[in-house]
């Protein structure tokens, strides 16, 4: 039945499940329903008291409106994006350290070079003479840090990589926030400001990602919310991209997506979307081949073991194995601890894990190798590809 998006956020308002999938075509509607989502929940016009209250958490365009370039015009080499500092950035930055973290999630999405560099507090003088404190963390600038540079060359990055970034300090952010929430007393909390949280609204997260990255970024975002203990925190995730739905989809395990589609008279449709018409690709097939493209052309990186566990994953599930590991070849346990290593660290930990060696890239072929040559599910799945196709003449 046609709605307008203000009905439809009440419907998504008033579902209880812990997780909401759209997928809609870019034009849809997905950023304006964001935006009604958010006025439902935390009006602009609310009491002085209920307005200082945390409601909803969401990314979308507007998130990346906080950020702006300064690009140094008169010189053409102090190249900065500024941040319009907020109650979450000051938290997340300042408060919680998540720098280091904020780094390791964008240079996952970009390049491992690619290093942001946030400011320390500093004073200039205005026009007037006055002096002007500039806050720390109020200001970023990027390098490739190769190793061998004292001072490299600032550089502005893409549009892209933008996004990565704004929504790595998103993602740092929400992973931090759960964690608080995820203590059950509320007086343990390290801080109040999050409990009275209930939603976050993620809306197309770098959509400018590869294929291989946005798996992965879609892997990462369902480690997340299944991490959330909280049983009043809800997630509505919306795209247009149906690999990211669909992985969402799968790894999270919901019974129900849905579709929104606008209408010619400027009305909407929440259509649901049950069951198996959720797979509109083969997504086991999906990973072989990502896995498979990456060891032909030795590309391996540590985002594969993740793919890699995932496959197995899907695999035992579909075969009836209660553990992947029981898939693995002899010596399951060694090459358990090997997956383990690249798949099981902390989404916040400071810790970093090292890109595979040659030997470790080489398990990645042997545990795919060993998969698809052992079990009769993907024998079958190889005889559909390689069954000949007649064509009548």
């Amino acid at each position: 039945m046609a709605q307008t998006l203000t009905q439809i956020a009440q419907t998504l308002k008033a579902n209880n499940k812990k997780v909401q999938l759209i997928y809609a075509f870019n034009g849809s509607g997905k950023t304006r329903l964001s935006r009604d989502f958010k006025e439902l929940v935390a009006p602009k016009n609310a009491d002085e008291e209920e307005e200082s209250k945390i409601k909803i958490m969401y990314y979308n365009a507007f998130t990346e409106d906080l950020f702006y370039w300064d690009n140094d015009l008169d010189y053409d080499t102090n190249r900065k994006l500024i941040i319009q500092p907020n109650n979450y950035t000051n938290w997340v930055l300042v408060e919680q350290g998540q720098e280091s973290n904020i780094t390791r999630h964008f240079q996952r999405y970009t390049n491992e070079k690619l290093t942001p560099k946030f400011n320390e507090q500093y004073t200039i003088k205005d026009k007037y003479d006055n002096d002007v404190i500039i806050p720390a963390y109020s200001e970023v600038r990027f390098s490739f840090q190769r190793g061998n540079d004292e001072n490299p060359e600032l550089v502005k990055i893409s549009k892209g990589e933008e996004s990565s970034f704004i929504w790595s300090i998103f993602y740092s952010l929400l992973a931090q926030t759960i964690i608080v929430l995820n203590e059950a007393e509320v007086g343990k909390r390290e801080t109040d400001q999050f409990n009275d949280l209930q939603y976050v609204f993620i809306d197309d997260p770098v959509s400018s990602l590869d294929d291989n990255h946005l798996i992965e970024l879609a892997i990462n975002i369902a480690e997340l919310i299944k991490s959330s203990q909280s049983p009043t925190l809800k997630f509505i995730i919306t795209t247009h991209s149906p690999l990211f739905y669909n992985v969402l989809y799968s790894e999270l395990g919901v019974k129900e997506g849905n579709i929104l589609s606008k209408n010619d008279d400027n009305t909407f449709d929440l259509i649901p979307k049950k069951g198996d018409s959720n797979l509109s690709f083969s997504y086991h097939l999906f990973l072989k081949q990502t896995i498979q493209k990456a060891i032909d052309n030795s590309a391996v990186k540590k985002y594969h073991f993740t793919l890699l566990r995932n496959l197995y994953e899907k695999t035992a599930s579909f075969l009836g194995y209660p553990r992947w590991a029981e898939l693995l070849p002899d010596d399951k346990q060694t090459y358990y601890n090997r997956v383990i290593q690249f798949t099981s660290h902390s989404l916040i930990s400071n810790e970093t894990v090292a890109e595979p060696t040659d030997p470790e890239k080489a398990t990645v072929k042997f545990l795919l190798d060993h998969l698809t040559t052992n079990y009769n599910y993907w024998k079958e799945e190889k005889a559909k590809v390689e069954e000949p196709v007649v064509t009548e003449v």
